[in-house]
């Protein structure tokens, strides 16, 4: 087996921060994951319309905010004001969309590793990509563990690799498809993410055997998050985070 590329992370990982435990991409997120004994948090960002950096998984805000319509088309200033926990409970009535940089800041103070999905408004792969890597560079600079940046999007990741080569990149993809090796190697990926459904212990190695480290998403049952660590696979995300736990 070819030496595997740094991989300083934990291997489990808490899908948008809390998992199924709270309103997804937000600070409270967050929070719940650091309750429940993660190490590392997975979560979305995309750009607003004046190109900040914010946390949202969906490309238009009716799922998860009071708002409507695309998110890309929305200022900060506007998309601050919306609603983003009243649609999980009352209890997180209020929840703001945060900012890149206020994830960071409280990842980094609670001792949590990141993947940062780069997930852009679709016409906006390039420039989203390019933005969050220099985001997320500038939010990180100094720390031991970099961001992971990760994407279905090769664009996105492509572009994200221009402006910050120094950040590790993941390729994000339901099943490899014939040429996932060139893809990697175009985009100096450290690893590939895959769809649990599709991971075999022969998947596995076949990752590993051409020098690629591999992550798994999105694992709820614990005896299958505990077949996958046993055939060796690099991290697995979960919105499980009550039963599939560090602690």
């Amino acid at each position: 087996m070819p030496n595997l590329p740094e991989w300083p992370y934990p291997r489990l990982v808490a899908h948008r921060g809390g998992g199924s435990l709270a309103p997804e991409n937000t600070l409270n997120a967050m929070r719940c994951g650091s309750l429940h004994g993660f190490k590392m948090v997975e979560f979305d960002v995309k750009l607003t319309a004046d190109q900040h950096s914010i946390l949202l998984h969906d490309a238009t805000l009716e799922r998860t905010t009071n708002g409507a319509g695309t998110a890309g088309d929305w200022t900060l200033s506007e998309l601050e004001k919306l609603d983003a926990g009243s649609w999980y409970s009352d209890a997180f009535a209020g929840e703001p969309i945060p900012t890149l940089t206020a994830i960071a800041q409280f990842t980094l103070a609670h001792g949590m590793d990141s993947n940062v999905e780069i997930k852009p408004t679709p016409g906006m792969e390039s420039l989203t990509g390019a933005l969050v890597a220099r985001q997320a560079l500038k939010d990180w600079a100094g720390s031991k563990s970099p961001p992971l940046l990760s994407s279905f999007s090769v664009a996105s990741l492509k572009a994200a690799m221009i402006e910050a080569p120094e950040l590790p990149r993941a390729y994000l993809i339901d099943v490899l498809p014939e040429n996932w090796q060139d893809i990697l190697a175009e985009l100096k990926c450290v690893s590939v993410h895959l769809k649990h459904t599709s991971v075999t212990h022969a998947v596995v190695r076949k990752v590993h055997d051409a020098g690629h480290r591999l992550a798994v998403w999105t694992v709820n049952d614990p005896v299958r998050a505990q077949e996958l660590l046993s055939w060796g696979v690099d991290a697995v995300i979960t919105d499980a985070i009550d039963r599939i736990s560090p602690v």
